[in-house]
């Protein structure tokens, strides 16, 4: 693998990774938002999987976003019967959001991301090294 291959598969990384950041955005921002009337569906968690795409021309393999999806787990059920989506029994569905979760996984896609910014910078280097040598 060569350095520009190297920086190819550093910036499909980065770029993954802020997709993933993007969601995981998405998800905390929306961690409140319940629906309006009896029987709406809260805001449901969005999940994010990556796959593996072999660039031919280069001959490496590139990591790309594979599909976005929601979690179908259940929604929690808050006791709020003054809430407007409170249903007979006085419960309102939160969305299946876990702030928890959502800040390890932003933590986890903010350092693969600096990884992956890390190896573009130090494939940069390597190349002006060797152009400075030729000088």
């Amino acid at each position: 693998m060569d350095l520009q291959d190297a920086m190819s598969v550093a910036a499909s990384g980065m770029k993954v990774q802020g997709t993933r950041l993007r969601l995981v955005a998405q998800n905390v921002a929306n961690a409140n938002s319940t629906g309006l009337a009896p029987g709406d569906d809260p805001y449901r968690r969005q999940t994010i999987t990556f796959g593996n795409v072999l660039d031919r021309e280069m001959g490496v393999e590139l990591v790309e976003v594979k599909r976005t999806g929601v979690d179908p787990s259940p929604f929690p059920l808050h006791f709020d019967p003054g809430h407007p989506a409170a249903d007979g029994d006085g419960y309102v569905q939160r969305p299946n959001v876990n702030t928890l979760l959502e800040m390890a996984d932003m933590r986890e896609a903010q350092r693969s991301y600096e990884a992956n910014l890390n190896t573009l910078a130090l494939a940069r280097s390597m190349v002006q090294r060797t152009l400075d040598l030729l000088r």
